[in-house]
């Protein structure tokens, strides 16, 4: 029985709540040239038009709900005995909504605003545009989503880290395995001894590194692994 779960999410787990992913034929990225609004270049370059995509997306969030996976791991957290650190890709606000709280997103948060000129992370809900006032030094022209784009360090790494290094369990759910440096936590986590799942709609492009799987939509697989860990808990 483990004592310490460290959880990795990606795109996948979301997908069942209405949110699309990036990397499909019929993804973001099969629509939108990452380049131009996910990239420091690309804000630099054309600062309304990444605001604007990234509006439509925080509104996009707004009306939809967590779904069965969510919901799964956020009991998880709340039932299990030990420590259990979910780490996310997701730039969602559904893991908060469905009652995780031990939560890293290491890509950030659509819900909050990065100021370029003093550093400080806002809470944020409506649009965002160059007209908008910094909240802590009232600067404007300065926000933009706090989101990590291509070319940036995801937040958090050495806590990440850390926990991967004590982890005597570590769950992969809905991610691709082509993202780095969350692509290699399986590696980090099976190299510290810990038993490595993947709970995926299908095999990742790391699937070699998992002592198990378990393939198929995530409000299928996650509830039912959730469900078979606790009845194993003391």
């Amino acid at each position: 029985m483990p004592s310490s779960i460290v959880i990795l999410t990606g795109a996948g787990i979301s997908a069942e709540s209405g949110i699309s992913t990036f990397r499909d034929p019929d993804g973001i990225w099969a629509k939108v040239d990452y380049r131009e609004v996910a990239t420091p270049q690309g804000f630099a370059a054309d600062p309304a038009r990444v605001h604007a995509f990234y509006n439509w997306r925080r509104k996009n969030v707004l009306s939809v709900e967590p779904n069965a996976a969510h919901l799964a791991l956020a009991r998880l957290e709340s039932a299990f005995p030990g420590d259990v650190l979910l780490v996310t890709q997701n730039v969602d606000s559904l893991h908060e909504r469905a009652g995780s709280r031990n939560l890293i997103h290491m890509h950030g948060q659509h819900d909050q605003a990065l100021c370029n000129a003093c550093g400080k992370r806002s809470a944020w809900a409506g649009e965002m545009s160059l007209e908008s006032p910094c909240p802590a030094c009232r600067g404007v022209g300065h926000m933009r989503p706090d989101v990590v784009w291509f070319g940036e360090t995801p937040y958090q790494m050495e806590r990440i880290q850390a926990a991967l290094a004590g982890c005597d369990l570590f769950l992969s759910i809905g991610t691709s395995g082509n993202v780095y440096p969350a692509a290699g936590f399986v590696r980090e986590a099976r190299s510290a001894g810990a038993r490595t799942v993947e709970l995926n709609l299908e095999p990742s492009q790391g699937a070699g590194y998992f002592d198990e799987a378990e393939h198929g939509p995530a409000t299928r697989v996650v509830p039912r692994f959730v469900e078979r860990l606790l009845q194993r808990a003391p």
